[in-house]
């Protein structure tokens, strides 16, 4: 299994780019007043310690395990006493519209970040291992710290999100317009059941979620003609 992400960046080279609408109140949601990159807290000279600060960080989960997480992790940091430390868990998601292949829609919630949970805490032992021994956790995004000898894996240090990558993924959560996700791919065979071409049969050439279309050859009067139809004017054929 190859390494966890180390930032933000890897961690969304394999997804969709981010929606760029205006963030209207998620901009401010989280006041986080953070220290420099890679200080968890601080010193005075004379050598008193400063409070440390709560950080956003992402945790790689199993698939599909999102909520899992989520409620799994709820529990044990009451039960482990460490719910002062653990303050937050989200899995940020945008709603979305999924067209079943009988052409009727199905309400859903898409995942910004599928197979990451995002994890507000002040970063010590205690809540490290809290969250990395909950059933599903893979790890931390973080960096890898190489062993001195030998070829085995180093630790993975976690590595907290900045303001402008966590503004970034609730901005993105925050992203009103529903995403259509449909079950069909190109070379699907789909039977029009809606419309001036209703009953007939033809193979998916180009599917748009986000307009809500898709392109099919249809065969009319014996030539293969490219034909643009809703998703809800069509149903998928096995």
């Amino acid at each position: 299994m190859s390494s966890p992400p180390s930032s933000l960046s890897e961690l969304e080279n394999d997804l969709p780019a981010a929606v760029e609408s205006p963030l209207d109140a998620a901009a401010d949601l989280h006041a986080m007043g953070e220290p420099p990159e890679g200080a968890e807290g601080s010193s005075d000279p004379d050598g008193a310690s400063k409070p440390q600060v709560a950080r956003w960080y992402a945790v790689q989960v199993a698939s599909s395990c999102e909520k899992k997480v989520k409620a799994t992790l709820e529990q044990r940091a009451v039960t482990l006493g460490v719910d002062n430390r653990i303050l937050e868990i989200e899995i940020p998601q945008t709603p979305g519209v999924k067209l079943k292949k009988d052409g009727s829609r199905q309400s859903i919630e898409e995942k910004v970040f599928p197979g990451y949970v995002l994890v507000r805490m002040l970063l010590d032992e205690d809540t490290m291992m809290a969250v990395r021994s909950t059933p599903n956790v893979i790890n931390f995004v973080g960096q890898e710290e190489r062993r001195a000898t030998g070829k085995a894996r180093g630790h993975i240090r976690p590595r907290p999100l900045s303001s402008q990558e966590v503004n970034r993924i609730f901005k993105r959560a925050a992203e009103k317009k529903a995403v259509v996700k449909v079950d069909l791919a190109e070379g699907d065979q789909i039977l029009v059941t809606a419309g001036p071409f209703k009953d007939f049969q033809g193979e998916v050439i180009d599917v748009s979620g986000e307009r809500s279309k898709l392109k099919a050859l249809l065969s009319i009067f014996g030539r293969e003609t490219p034909v643009e139809l809703e998703f809800s004017q069509i149903s998928k054929q096995s």
